[in-house]
Order: C-alpha cells, then structure tokens, then sequence
C-alpha cells in the first residue's frame, strides 16, 4: 500500500502520531503494554521512513534509547505539544474536582455506601460540590487546599 502526502500533510502526520503517543502513555492498565508496543513500532517505522525521506528538521534518530523521535526544535514549535499540555491541564484539574468531591460524599454517606455507588450515581450525587469546587479553584488555584493528616501522622 501506497500513500501520497504533501509536506503540509506529513508535519499533521507527525502531529497526529506524537500527540496519539503522549496521550497514551498514560494508560497505565498493564494489558495495554502489548498495544502500546504496536503504537510505539509503527510510530518508530513511519518516522525512520520520514528521516530517510530528508525530514531531518522534524524528526531525528535517538541513539540512546534506539528509536526516532521529533526533534526538540519541532516538538518545541508544535500544535501536538500544545494540545498535549492543555490535555494535562484540564486532566488534573478535572480529576481533582472529581476526587475532592468523591472524597466529601463518602465521608458524608460511608465508604461502604460509596462504594456501591456507579460512576453516573456519584457524580449526580456530587454534581453542586463539583461546581462549588470548580469556582474555588478557577478563583485560587491550590492556593486555598491544605493537606490535614490524622491525628499522630505527619
């Protein structure tokens, strides 16, 4: 099989496979190791095709850790880096809204309790604090979180 692309069409190509890289990466679920590899080999295989092609300004061989990869000056002026950072940006503030709010229902309800809850039961449960802790956060950041330890830790 056989694809034409133009030099416009191969820097998205580019993009495409190294945001699609970075963003899964963080699946962590260790039957995802198998996949990941497949992801890693045919981003390796098309950007060893592109290096010999003459893209020497957007991607590079690492000779430490034996693969190709974007350069730094590409990865340093890219849209993929960009919507990667604001992928881990809206992540952690999402997830923390989210924990913080699971936190509060289960002490209010019991763990046990909690914990019989489905994912859509908690959120609708959790949906006002959500918003309360979305406000909190968009005004001050982390600057208003502390962290308390039980009593005789920390």
């Amino acid at each position: 099989m056989n694809f034409r692309f133009t030099d416009s069409e191969i820097l998205t190509l580019v993009e495409l496979l190294s945001l699609a890289t970075l963003v899964s990466e963080w699946n962590q679920n260790p039957s995802f190791q198998q996949k990941m590899a497949a992801i890693n080999s045919l981003e390796d295989k098309i950007f060893e095709h592109l290096l010999h092609a003459g893209y020497t300004k957007v991607v590079e061989f690492n000779e430490i850790e034996q693969r190709h990869q974007v350069t730094d000056d590409f990865e340093k002026n890219s849209f993929f880096m960009q919507c990667y950072d604001e992928f881990r940006q809206e992540s952690f503030w999402e997830e923390l809204v989210i924990r913080l709010a699971d936190r509060d229902l289960a002490q209010r309800i019991g763990f046990d309790a909690w914990n019989n809850l489905t994912e859509e039961q908690r959120r609708a449960q959790t949906a006002e604090q959500e918003k309360r802790y979305w406000i909190e956060l968009e005004k001050h950041g982390v600057d208003h979180l502390r962290v308390i330890h039980p009593l005789g830790q920390g």
